[in-house]
């Protein structure tokens, strides 16, 4: 069946199957690579997306549920030009080893950093929690987080 979906500011007809997840239409269909897939079930939170602005995990919903809402991915907050205070903050942090997780986690802080704008060390690592890093980088990932808070804040001035 064809179906509407708005990703990033943009209208796409898409033709879906009643089987497929998000997250694959997204990385197959629309070639977001961004949006990836580990876990498959949710745990890991790399394939984590905006959804009208609430984080949630592509892989955990079928393509066909994101019609009538307004989709984001990590391709649609900045680009190589432009990259977004989050992106940034986690090149000048080094908040990534392999960079698979990294996606998930801009995603996740994106959302969190647009309702809490000055948040403590101790609320990033909860918000973050639900973002798996096989790699270890947390302590860089909490420090990206509090430096993208911090630019995004004196933007604002």
């Amino acid at each position: 069946m064809t179906y509407m979906l708005n990703v990033n500011g943009q209208d796409f007809e898409v033709e879906i199957k009643s089987h497929e997840t998000l997250a694959d239409v997204l990385r197959e269909k629309l070639g977001l690579i961004g949006v990836k897939v580990s876990c498959g079930e949710g745990e890991c939170g790399s394939c984590t997306i905006l959804v009208d602005g609430i984080p949630c995990t592509a892989c955990l919903m079928l393509g066909r549920q994101g019609e009538d809402h307004e989709l984001t991915t990590v391709e649609g907050i900045g680009d190589y030009n432009n990259l977004h205070p989050i992106q940034q903050a986690f090149i000048d942090e080094q908040g990534f080893q392999c960079g698979f997780c990294t996606p998930g986690f801009i995603m996740t802080a994106k959302a969190f950093l647009d309702e809490n704008p000055n948040p403590t060390e101790e609320e990033v690592s909860i918000a973050m929690s639900g973002n798996i890093c096989r790699c270890g980088a947390y302590p860089w990932i909490i420090k990206s987080v509090l430096k993208a808070a911090e630019t995004l804040r004196n933007e604002q001035r």
